[in-house]
């Protein structure tokens, strides 16, 4: 039968050694540990996707404004009718006499003048007039009355319909106005995690990129073969080479792309509607290859980017944020139609 012993104990040296090891351990990369900084490149392709993300956005938001524009219209419309109506209530009841204005004033009145208040006032009236009650310029007076109070009841329901969803629209374009703003925020914290040295890299980095593919924001005058109104349209646009592309804005100092559209093509006398997808809505729709100068180009899809066509393949556009207006290539980003004014 075999001896049971006691397992020696550890000596100081090695448990000296294994605390050693253990450090050693800890020392050990972790996945809890901090990831590596993204390169400048990296930076710059996450920067364009977020700008690119708050296209969209920003052209609903835009539709939305519109919209929130036309709403307004109509609820100062139905106030100012709803107070106009209100004043001729207000003259029909000084023109039916102290014994009807009593009646709207205090209820405390005879019994036949308390008919007025029943459902149904014409009946009354014709009571009145056979019991001698009335003349009939007060029933006429009383008639109108009526009538104009019906109208203003129909009138405040409009305007409460349209208050609401005046209310309603706001809210959507604050929805919206928030969305873009998220994207833009994300956009400058990656910016600004950038050293002075860095975000100079990454501007020559967009530079050069631009100058291989033709793109440039410098000052140019159109020597096309554009005229009428096409031509002043193209003029307009090139006038605005180098001012900075901004959201929601349709200048004088700059412009997110639908609005250099829609303001190149007003200068012209050609009213647009205010976003891509109602520029695209509205267009008569030309394929690629019968493009001609003044045509508004649709790149991605119906509705996040547009930009004029100058002749030679080439678009002037505001492209976004960070950026100035510039002429480039069409082909520089996906085409997907074309239209014109």
């Amino acid at each position: 039968m075999g001896t049971h012993r006691r397992p020696k104990p550890p000596s100081r040296a090695r448990i000296a050694t294994l605390g050693m090891a253990a450090g050693a351990v800890s020392l050990l990369p972790t996945q809890s540990q901090a990831a590596p900084k993204p390169t400048v490149d990296e930076v710059r392709k996450q920067v364009e996707k977020l700008y690119e993300e708050a296209e969209a956005p920003t052209e609903e938001y835009n539709g939305v404004l519109e919209k929130q524009k036309e709403l307004q219209g109509e609820v100062d419309g139905a106030q100012d009718r709803l107070a106009r109506k209100q004043q001729e209530i207000n003259e029909l009841r000084e023109k039916i006499g102290p014994l009807a204005a009593a009646q709207y004033r205090t209820g405390a009145i005879d019994s036949s003048v308390q008919l007025l208040l029943s459902s149904d006032p014409d009946e009354y009236l014709d009571k009145a007039q056979m019991l001698g009650r009335t003349s009939d310029r007060q029933a006429a007076a009383l008639r109108a009355l009526q009538s104009k109070q019906r109208e203003v009841a129909q009138e405040r329901e409009d305007a409460a319909k349209q208050l609401k969803s005046l209310t309603e629209t706001r809210a959507k374009a604050k929805k919206k106005k928030d969305e873009v703003q998220t994207k833009l925020t994300e956009a400058r914290k990656l910016l600004s995690s950038l050293t002075a040295a860095q975000r100079a890299k990454m501007e020559a980095d967009q530079q050069r990129e631009d100058a291989a593919a033709g793109t440039s924001d410098a000052p140019a005058a159109y020597n096309g073969p554009a005229s009428g109104r096409a031509k002043t349209a193209i003029d307009f646009a090139y006038a605005q080479l180098g001012k900075p592309y901004e959201w929601g804005s349709t200048g004088p100092n700059s412009y997110d792309c639908s609005g250099l559209v829609g303001a190149a093509w007003r200068s012209a006398g050609v009213s647009l509607p205010r976003t891509v997808k109602q520029m695209y809505d509205a267009g008569r729709k030309v394929s690629q290859s019968d493009l001609q100068p003044g045509d508004i180009i649709y790149w991605y899809n119906d509705n996040q980017h547009n930009g004029i066509y100058i002749g030679n393949g080439k678009a002037i556009h505001a492209p976004r944020t960070g950026k100035n207006i510039e002429i480039t290539q069409v082909s520089y980003m996906p085409f997907f139609a074309a239209s014109r004014p």
